[in-house]
């Protein structure tokens, strides 16, 4: 009998230990990463078949103090070498030392070589030791001034399974891939997905425990050509060991990776492991991920940042996960990152955490438990609800989660679910709604509009403004303060857009949410996707396009529509310049009121393209486009449309009345790449609207408007102007909320 031990990674040893116990040899955990049992040759041949999470096995000959080069001579000269390793046997010493006086491991090395070539002659009575057959890698470790001498009987790690010839990028290694699995508690009948498979290691790892197929069984090792532990015992071994596999899974895995290049690696890797029908490898993007089976263990290793892409879209990635994982309300998740900031990430405590080790990198495995399966409910048996060339082997089966009363336990999902506060809020809500509704009734007919505010956060507790555009409604969602995590507030969401739908009578596709937030630089006016859904409105007998699924405001402002019909009044034979100017609503309105000329600038190309068409739609033709700002020379008359910045359009332009009527309508800051010089409405607005009062006319008057809430105007910078402010008088009365924007009108004296 030997002593020996099966080295693991950091956190795995556990596990190692109750492998070694499963296959009939006690053993305790001697050291981190040191298993300690005791075997027989058999035992060693075993172990190294048998051991999923070890790293080695390996046969400790000797070990005792060591605090000087001699002692260290004398421990390695006394070990019985010459038992294991031939006479014409490679020995190559590795070593490492921890907290010990003999800190040269080098140095170490030598030592040790040196005792064993001493031993290995006087036991082989040989006087050459020619090194040319075998592996015989023998291991000092010292640790506290305590050497200990192992044989490594392995070889190759034993992470090295065989069935990988290629790895792909950022590889987690086998053996902690068969851990993570392990300490998920997966069980072959549930269904699995990793979304982030890259090459497939964890869920080959899966099936390979799933049906008991001995993780050695496609490679060799060292020991095997050792005089002392070769014969037929490994061909017995390796039979039994197929005998003992399972010839399938009742449950087929599913893998995802949006790499197709990682996705061929994968499938060549679960051919040669052996369980290539065991496993559906699928290209599928992350934010797709969406299934109907329930009880699951999505178990997966993304990217860290730190080696794959870059650090910014991996944390992006990592924000969107509460979001899809909510998906999957009975499942339980275990992501393995070397994000250590995963939970803040997520914004979400994991049921548990475990510190692992990839290589060298450290690890945690996330654990989010999600609910147990009911005792009443039947197990799934192979092929239940998988369709077939997608990972699901039942013909008709979609894979769009629907939620149902018995698949949604708000209390027990691992992300998502509603409190117990979601069906009072969601009522009061309603109500509120309803009533708003009703009031608003008769409201948008009598004033010829098809586009008004429903409901301007009437409720604290739904902190929504809810517009109605013809048969579509944008809900959109304002900042709060509130304890639900990010997935259950995703869920929440999906209740109060649900009844908005319900109490405004409009199909739940018809309602659009947004999400509005502190804002920085540009980012209000960044498209956010690509469905353009599009729509024509009415307001005051004129047609606009309104997009209701790409930005964050959907083209026209609704809180301006009052000022809109102070413009067209005051638009009759005016030359009409509208700054910072959007979509040009403030432009339309002014050229159907009759103006004589109308200058629309704005850096935007989309948005001068966008208003265009609401000159078409209105049949309003565009006279002009002009490029640059610069050198422009204002028409009198026509509608122009001007790309450029609108402080640089009033530098460029004589000092001379040219515009006798205008609107200012700036946003609050703005940092575009195309811009020179950030713009601040604070800071700026003052002197832009100085530099405007000498190109208008005696008498004419300038709107000016900022949604900034703190904004103070230095009334002593514009000297020339009549200032007065219309604030109460420019907000419509759908609009609850009084304070949505200021605004001024500015007379030239």
């Amino acid at each position: 009998m030997y002593d020996l031990i099966a080295t693991a990674a950091f956190g795995v040893e556990t596990l190692v230990r109750h492998e070694l116990e499963s296959l009939g040899y006690p053993a305790r955990v001697a050291s981190p990463g040191r298993v300690l049992f005791r075997g027989d040759e058999q035992a060693v041949r075993e172990a190294n078949l048998w051991l999923r999470y070890a790293e080695r096995v390996l046969v400790r000959l000797a070990t005792a103090p060591a605090t000087d080069f001699g002692q260290l001579f004398d421990l390695a000269r006394a070990a019985p070498w010459s038992d294991w390793i031939p006479a014409d046997g490679q020995f190559p010493v590795r070593g490492r030392s921890h907290k010990s006086q003999l800190s040269s491991v080098p140095a170490c090395q030598r030592i040790v070589k040196k005792a064993v070539v001493e031993q290995l002659r006087e036991g082989h009575g040989a006087s050459e030791l020619p090194e040319t057959t075998g592996d015989y890698a023998i291991e000092v470790a010292l640790a506290s001034d305590q050497a200990t001498l192992y044989l490594d009987t392995t070889g190759e790690g034993l992470h090295k399974r065989g069935y990988r010839p290629v790895v792909g990028a950022a590889p987690l290694r086998e053996t902690l891939a068969a851990a993570v699995v392990s300490f998920s508690h997966w069980r072959p009948e549930q269904p699995f997905w990793d979304p982030f498979c890259g090459t497939g290691t964890l869920a080959i790892e899966a099936a390979l425990a799933g049906r008991e197929i001995a993780p050695g069984l496609g490679r060799t090792f060292a020991c095997e050509a050792w005089p002392r532990l070769a014969g037929r015992e490994w061909g017995e071994l390796r039979d039994a060991a197929r005998r003992r596999a399972k010839p399938s899974l009742p449950e087929r895995l599913l893998a995802t990776d949006a790499d197709e290049d990682a996705l061929r690696l994968a499938r060549r890797a679960a051919e040669a492991a052996g369980v290539a029908d065991d496993i559906h490898f699928q290209r599928r993007d992350f934010g797709d991920l969406s299934s109907k089976r329930e009880y699951g263990a999505l178990i997966t290793n993304p990217p860290y940042g730190e080696r794959l892409g870059e650090r910014e879209e991996v944390e992006r990635l990592y924000h969107s996960m509460p979001e899809v994982f909510r998906r999957l309300p009975t499942w339980s998740h275990y992501v393995l990152t070397a994000r250590l900031d995963f939970e803040k990430l997520v914004g979400q405590t994991a049921s548990k955490r475990r510190k692992l080790y990839n290589g060298r990198l450290e690890c945690t495995l996330f654990q989010y438990h999600g609910p147990r399966k009911r005792r009443d409910e039947g197990r799934g048996t192979r092929g239940e609800g998988w369709e077939e060339g997608s990972g699901k082997r039942e013909a008709g089966r979609t894979n769009e989660f629907q939620p149902t009363a018995d698949s949604r336990q708000p209390t027990a999902q691992a992300f998502g679910g509603l409190r117990p506060e979601a069906e009072r809020q969601a009522s009061e809500f309603a109500s509120a709604l309803r009533k708003r509704a009703r009031h608003l009734r008769k409201w948008p007919t009598k004033r010829g509009i098809t586009c008004y505010r429903v409901y301007d956060r009437d409720m604290p507790e739904a902190p929504f403004a809810i517009d109605r555009y013809g048969d579509a409604v944008v809900v959109a969602e304002y900042e709060r303060p509130h304890e639900r995590t990010p997935a259950e507030h995703a869920d929440w969401l999906d209740l109060m857009v649900r009844t908005t739908a319900q109490v405004l009578e409009v199909p739940r596709g018809e309602v659009y949410l947004r999400k509005r937030e502190r804002q920085r630089g540009d980012a209000q006016y960044d498209r956010l996707g690509e469905e353009s859904v599009t729509r024509v409105v009415e307001e005051g007998g004129l047609r606009f396009r309104v997009n209701l699924s790409d930005y964050l405001d959907t083209g026209l402002f609704l809180d301006h529509r009052t000022t809109r019909g102070m413009v067209r009044e005051a638009a009759p034979g005016k030359r009409f310049l509208n700054l910072f100017a959007y979509t040009g609503a403030f432009t339309v309105y002014a050229a159907a009121g009759g103006a004589a000329s109308t200058t629309t600038v704005d850096l935007s190309q989309n948005y001068l393209d966008w208003a265009a068409e609401n000159l078409r739609l209105n049949e309003l033709r565009v006279a002009s486009r002009e490029a640059r700002a610069a050198g422009y020379t204002p028409p009198e008359d026509g509608n122009h449309l001007v790309r450029g910045d609108s402080r640089e359009f009033i530098d460029s332009l004589p000092r001379e009345p040219l515009f006798d009527l205008a609107v200012v309508d700036p946003p609050t800051f703005s940092n575009s790449k195309r811009l020179d010089e950030d713009w601040d409405v604070q800071r700026d607005a003052a002197p832009l609207l100085a530099a405007l009062r000498e190109r208008m006319s005696a008498g004419g008057v300038v709107y000016f408007s900022t949604n900034f809430r703190r904004f103070k105007l230095d009334e002593a910078a514009l000297a020339g102007y009549a200032v007065r402010e219309i604030s109460k008088q420019t907000v419509p009365e759908d609009f609850r909320n009084k304070r949505i924007h200021r605004c001024w009108r500015l007379v030239v004296e």
